[in-house]
């Protein structure tokens, strides 16, 4: 690819990209471990990949505004659009397509072509380790999400997750802590096995520091002060 053409697919990404937690920033992150990967992996179209990497969140912002919307599908949609008005061939086109369609993790919509394998493990390294929950964090802020919930005998609601009542704790449980099983090449298995330590000291560590600040407050000091009251 010319860095001409690269420089363009690059404004029209950041053209689109509203969301914090998936921002220009994610897409560089993805792109370099692509590269990384893909310097010990036989792949047919280094243009694809590049391509896909850099368009595969364009379609966030539809997500954002409406939450029946897949941002993969529908990124995979306006890149083969946009490529095809930058005279793409549409074989080439529907190739990126591809990849940017199935970069989502979903059973029925796996990624098939060596070129989409990796855009799909590269999306799923940045959900690994420290960067994977500070993302995560992020993401709640933005739409209210809170740290943690708790049951009636105050204890953290761990379970659960996905589209129901949700909380940072329940999300790491329902998705980031079984991120690590869902790698196609190898290289990026390699890179997650390193991370996965971090995210797993972090996750404990947060839960005993907030298990301890109730049961050090309101189960023992505050029980003991409203029982004289």
């Amino acid at each position: 690819m010319l860095a001409s053409e690269y420089k363009e697919i690059e404004i029209y990404m950041l053209n689109q990209m509203r969301d914090s937690a998936h921002d220009k920033h994610h897409v560089y992150r993805v792109l370099n471990f692509a590269l990384d990967i893909a310097a010990v992996t036989d792949i047919s179209d280094p243009d694809v990949l590049l391509a896909a990497c850099l368009l595969h969140d364009i379609g966030r912002e539809m997500q954002f505004s409406d939450i029946n919307i897949c941002h993969a599908q529908a990124g995979g949609d306006m890149a083969y659009e946009y490529l095809l008005s930058r005279r793409w061939p549409s074989g080439r086109a529907s190739h990126v397509k591809e990849c940017v369609s199935t970069h989502r993790f979903r059973k029925n919509n796996r990624p098939k072509s060596i070129e989409a394998q990796i855009l799909f493990d590269a999306d799923k390294l940045d959900a690994c380790g420290a960067l994977g929950i500070a993302r995560t964090l992020i993401y709640g802020g933005q739409v209210a999400e809170p740290l943690y919930l708790l049951d009636d005998d105050e204890k953290i609601i761990a379970g659960g997750g996905g589209e129901e009542m949700s909380s940072f704790m329940q999300e790491y449980n329902y998705k980031l802590k079984n991120v690590y099983t869902a790698f196609y090449t190898k290289r990026a298995k390699e890179i997650a096995r390193k991370w996965q330590k971090t995210a797993i000291s972090f996750y404990d560590g947060l839960h005993m520091e907030i298990t301890s600040n109730y049961e050090n407050g309101a189960k023992k000091h505050l029980t003991a002060l409203l029982e004289r009251t």
